[in-house]
């Protein structure tokens, strides 16, 4: 029998074939920690007794949901970390360098072919280069600063097609909110995603991580795109499944018929088209996050509010999501056309998608955000309701004060 990309990965890891549902203890090529899981990383790890991690060059400590501090508290435990760090010769990307997921890809702290442990639910991020990455507690993790190793059960994987190419309007968010609901929020539970099909040409890089940073809006273990078409700035070994792989199940999306999509309070798995949602009333947009806080994604804002107004009472919030990102905007005109459309910055990090600081909404107003999730209290406030869309929709209706088609206006600058 064949091998997913995941068994491939995993088999390589544990020095020996293995495959779905099968126990394996596995090398681990980088570990990820946050300034909200780190703290208590170091804690369980020197509690095992531990010095230095395994590999202080891949262990990465990322200071990104609290940053800057809002608090002593939270700066007293930024303080934590620093100090691990500078003892131990760790990774460090301080304050202001960006989110985790968007550092460990842009600072090549993960490559293709690599098994990735971070102490963050989204890190399945680095599936958009074809590794394998989960997310672990901070224990978890503590065990693999100390080891370099992890065991976990191989998970069976859910083959998507992606098919077609996207129309005017239609971005990676849409093909990922069409994914999660087709499956819903518990429709991969521990169990692999891999993507395919004649529709990866048409995703950048950023459209790769946006799709796989979902998979655990799935209860996904991970979720690998396959690297075909997929362009980096160094040579890799491109891994693909075997032809008579075995999959726990196989779905087809032919992304040409999709319509931009919305998720609707209080999950990401409210998935509607936007027709059913047009003329939604907005206090806020949010542009950023690890899902959708890229240079191409701030391009898509900016080629649809360039000499335009934020609508009236409306308030528009953006966050790159790294510094490299912060810094090519100001430096191609992109932050100018945002900020003088009226759209405020805030540092590169976390803050308001956790709803830590800088950005939280008042009671009952309506947030269309690019962000994951859309829980009651994500953002800050429970009594908030968060739709969640991509850039291009988040720009169309910050416009209009209004939940907007953006396809006529993706079209016009098209052509």
């Amino acid at each position: 029998m064949g091998q997913t990309i995941v068994e491939k990965i995993l088999s390589r890891h544990a020095g020996k074939d293995v495959e779905a549902s099968d126990l394996a203890i596995v090398n681990v090529d980088a570990a990820m920690a946050t300034d909200a899981s780190a703290p208590f990383a170091i804690k369980a790890f020197r509690e095992m007794g531990g010095k230095k991690p395994w590999n202080p060059e891949r262990m990465v400590f990322v200071i990104d949901h609290g940053a800057p501090a809002p608090n002593e508290r939270i700066a007293n435990l930024h303080k934590i970390i620093r100090e691990f760090t500078t003892e131990t010769g760790s990774t460090l990307f301080d304050a202001g360098s960006g989110i985790c997921h968007q550092i460990m890809i842009d600072e090549e702290q993960a490559h293709p072919g690599e098994l990735i442990i971070g102490a963050d639910s989204h890190s399945v991020t680095y599936g958009a280069i074809g590794a394998f990455s989960t997310g672990v507690g901070a224990t978890d993790l503590a065990a693999v600063m100390l080891t370099g190793k992890t065991w976990l059960k191989v998970p069976p994987t859910i083959r998507v097609e992606l098919n077609g190419r996207p129309n005017p309007g239609v971005q990676s968010k849409d093909i990922i909110l069409a994914v999660v609901e087709k499956l819903g929020m518990d429709g991969a539970t521990y169990k692999a995603l891999e993507y395919s099909g004649s529709a990866l040409e048409y995703l950048s890089l950023g459209g790769r991580m946006t799709i796989a940073n979902m998979a655990v809006e799935m209860g996904g273990k991970a979720g690998v795109i396959e690297t075909t078409g997929l362009e980096l700035p160094y040579d890799f070994e491109h891994i693909h499944p075997d032809s008579d792989a075995n999959y726990i199940a196989e779905y087809s999306i032919d992304i040409s018929a999709l319509r931009p999509k919305v998720s609707t309070p209080h999950s990401p798995a409210n998935v509607s088209d936007i027709d059913e949602v047009l003329g939604t009333k907005i206090d806020l947009v949010f542009l950023g996050t690890c899902t959708n806080g890229r240079l191409e994604d701030l391009h898509t804002a900016a080629s649809i509010l360039k000499k335009k107004k934020l609508a009236p009472g409306v308030r528009m919030i953006v966050t790159p999501a790294s510094r490299k990102v912060m810094n090519a905007a100001m430096a191609d005109g992109t932050m100018n056309i945002l900020s003088d459309a009226g759209a405020m910055f805030i540092p590169p990090g976390c803050g308001p998608c956790v709803g830590t600081h800088l950005g939280v909404p008042a009671d009952s107003e309506t947030i269309l955000s690019t962000a994951n999730r859309n829980f009651p209290g994500r953002m800050g406030n429970p009594k908030a309701q968060v739709f969640l869309s991509s850039p291009a929709t988040v720009a169309a209706s910050a416009l209009k004060g209004e939940i907007t088609d953006p396809t006529e206006v993706m079209e016009e600058i098209i052509s």
